[in-house]
Formats: C-alpha cells, sequence, structure tokens
C-alpha cells in the first residue's frame, strides 16, 4: 500500500506539497565576507518546514563545486555564486520572480 501525505491526503507519489511551498518561497541571495576577508554566498527565506534544507544545499554544493552548510535556515556556500545559484533554485522548482539577489 502506498504511503499517504499527511498534508494533502494524496498518495507520495502524486503529492505537490513541496512544489506549491517551492513556488510561494521569498528568497534572498547575498554574498558575506567572513574570517580572513572569505566571501560567502548566503541563500535565506526558504521555509525548512516545507522544502527539505539538506537536499537542497547537497545539490546546490554538488553544482557549484564548492563547500558549504545549511544551519538555523540559511545555506552558506564558500564563494561568490550568486548568479549561478539563481540558475539552480530555477530548475529546482522555485519561482525566478521571488529569487531576489544582491
Amino acid at each position: 500500500m502506498a504511503k499517504i501525505c499527511s498534508k494533502c491526503g494524496l498518495p507520495k507519489e502524486l503529492c505537490v506539497c513541496e512544489t506549491i511551498a517551492k513556488e510561494t518561497q521569498k528568497i534572498n541571495v547575498r554574498t558575506t565576507k567572513k574570517k580572513f576577508g572569505k566571501i560567502y554566498t548566503e541563500i535565506t527565506g526558504i521555509d525548512d518546514k516545507e522544502v527539505s534544507l539538506k537536499e537542497i544545499t547537497k545539490k546546490l554544493k554538488q553544482k557549484l563545486a564548492c563547500g558549504g552548510t545549511a544551519k538555523q535556515g540559511t545555506i552558506e556556500l564558500q564563494g561568490d555564486h550568486r548568479s549561478k545559484v539563481k540558475e539552480i533554485l530555477i530548475e529546482s522548482g522555485f519561482d525566478a520572480d521571488r529569487i531576489d539577489v544582491r
């Protein structure tokens, strides 16, 4: 018997909860300087209760070939990847109009 989603009541194969959640998120992408002048790309605004931050972080790190972490609702990637991050997030199903790159 197929597992059923607790939010929408549909089988897991047909569940659209994560897709809907991705389209409604307001995401901010910016760079910051940390220790020793290193530049980090920070991604905020992704609700970790609706979308898996670990999976998104893993995908970004693999595609960008960089290190990074997800903690306290923020994804931190080593280096300046602002333009590439937006493209990858759009490929992942996030709405392009709701991604703000600074």
